[in-house]
């Protein structure tokens, strides 16, 4: 047997996220099915974790078992022609055997898209967030700064979690911006369920001026999940990196 692992990019809109659910197609769902045609095995396709319905990936990481002959670094190449053109393996290769996807992930990184513009564009429509008003971005820039480092995160997580701590740290937080698009890309050892959106949401608020930027401490430290802004929407949100 050998243990195959790879890196898939998706685009989430017409999925009801990665993991298989009984009420809607999964991009899990669909790679097994693929993997399953070309070996004629049930496979147990393993991801690094889970992305919601509509949210998108650059770098998700997957892996599973196969007696196939198919070479490790060619899996690609052949997942790729019984996969749909929102589903892409950037790559394959043998792993260790006793490699796991998600437990041996050390930390991701997650890049969430926003499109401030007067006009909303319909080529980003469910690729971004569109805010058709301006917002202070100096001031998010600020406030960002305070969720940097270890925090309990139970102000922004959503209720449906049954993780063992709430405590995460996050390494990284940055802005880029290009005719109006803005990327903001978080990096930490995890993330809570719906912790980047609920952080985006409230940046969001600070940069409306609904929540002050030095109110951010005490949001965090009161571990009150309504004191926190909104949940941004799904499908601004990428999985962008895995790290082992």
């Amino acid at each position: 047997m050998k243990n195959i692992q790879l890196i898939i990019s998706y685009r989430g809109t017409n999925y009801c996220g990665w993991q298989v659910q009984p009420n809607g197609l999964s991009i899990q769902e669909v790679i097994t099915k693929a993997i399953s045609e070309l070996t004629g095995e049930a496979v147990n396709l393993t991801g690094s974790g889970r992305t919601d319905a509509g949210v998108h990936a650059l770098g998700q990481h997957a892996n599973f078992f196969t007696a196939a002959t198919i070479p490790p670094e060619q899996w690609y190449r052949a997942l790729n022609t019984r996969l749909p053109a929102d589903i892409r393996v950037i790559s394959s290769r043998a792993g260790k055997l006793d490699f796991h996807s998600r437990y041996h992930a050390k930390g991701k990184s997650y890049l969430y898209k926003m499109l401030t513009s007067s006009v909303a564009s319909p080529f980003l429509a469910d690729l971004a967030f569109y805010v058709p008003r301006t917002l202070d971005w100096a001031v998010m820039e600020e406030a960002a700064t305070s969720f940097l480092g270890e925090h309990d995160f139970t102000a922004f997580m959503a209720s449906g979690s049954s993780i063992k701590t709430t405590v995460r740290t996050i390494t990284e937080i940055s802005f880029t911006n290009k005719d109006n698009l803005w990327e903001i890309t978080f990096t930490g050892n995890g993330f809570l369920y719906n912790m980047v959106r609920i952080i985006v949401g409230t940046l969001y608020e600070v940069g409306y001026g609904r929540i002050k930027s030095q109110d951010i401490k005490a949001i965090i430290k009161g571990k009150d999940r309504s004191m926190a802004g909104i949940t941004a929407p799904a499908h601004g949100l990428y999985l962008k990196e895995v790290f082992y």
